[in-house]
């Protein structure tokens, strides 16, 4: 369920999304920005809390069980993990089209300090520093809503102008009434966010609510930057 801001914010163009329908492979995963791979395809990272549905998400969205990590362990995904539809060699003139990452989780204290805080650097240097990055799409818990440590990384976004837009996740797990307050009370603190796209996606990974909404979404993210 993609929910525009304004009415004028939704984009009916059908829009070619044929790489969803590929097989995805695991290209690497990088504990440290040195073992980046090179730049190269337009980049979409998806962020958010420890135990938010990210890896979910993406398997959801890709249509492929068990490609990205999914545990009940909290802070499981240490690194920054690349995905890219397959059959693409990598040399110049036959790089993937797209490229998405699922990046450690924040928020979640059980770890050692001296491990999240190598996890948090990771993540905010690849934020600032990663030309082809076109959008981060920042996961919150609809049972729950944006936490402070949420509001920590938009200010992070916002500073280091890097666009980003919120995706619900788990909205299968409250009533639709609920959803709608959610939706409302989350484009109020975004409004003044400089670098927020002003579109929220509401999604279940379990249910596949929401998933072709975001397909397109990071489709115009990636060939629009809309």
């Amino acid at each position: 369920m993609s929910v525009p801001q304004e009415p004028a914010a939704t984009n009916g163009t059908e829009v070619d999304r044929s790489y969803f329908l590929r097989p995805w492979i695991f290209l690497r995963g990088a504990p440290s920005m040195k073992f980046l791979p090179p730049e190269g395809p337009p980049e979409v990272a998806f962020a958010g809390r420890s135990n938010v549905g990210k890896s979910s998400l993406i398997n959801a969205l890709l249509a492929q069980k068990g490609l990205a990590r999914t545990s009940n362990t909290p802070g499981r995904t240490q690194e920054l993990n690349f995905f890219v539809p397959d059959g693409y060699s990598g040399a110049e003139g036959d790089m993937p089209p797209i490229a998405l990452i699922d990046m450690p989780g924040y928020g979640f204290a059980k770890a050692p300090k001296a491990q999240v805080d190598a996890w948090t650097e990771l993540v905010f240097s690849y934020l600032r520093g990663r030309v082809t990055l076109k959008r981060v799409f920042l996961l919150i818990d609809a049972r729950h809503g944006i936490k402070k440590n949420d509001e920590e990384v938009m200010d992070l976004l916002d500073k280091a102008a890097v666009s980003y837009q919120v995706v619900l996740t788990k909205a299968d797990k409250i009533k639709p009434p609920a959803v709608a307050r959610l939706v409302e009370e989350t484009y109020g603190r975004l409004k003044k966010r400089p670098a927020a796209f002003p579109e929220l996606v509401a999604t279940s990974s379990e249910k596949g609510l929401g998933i072709e909404d975001l397909r397109a979404a990071i489709h115009r993210a990636v060939e629009g930057g809309y």
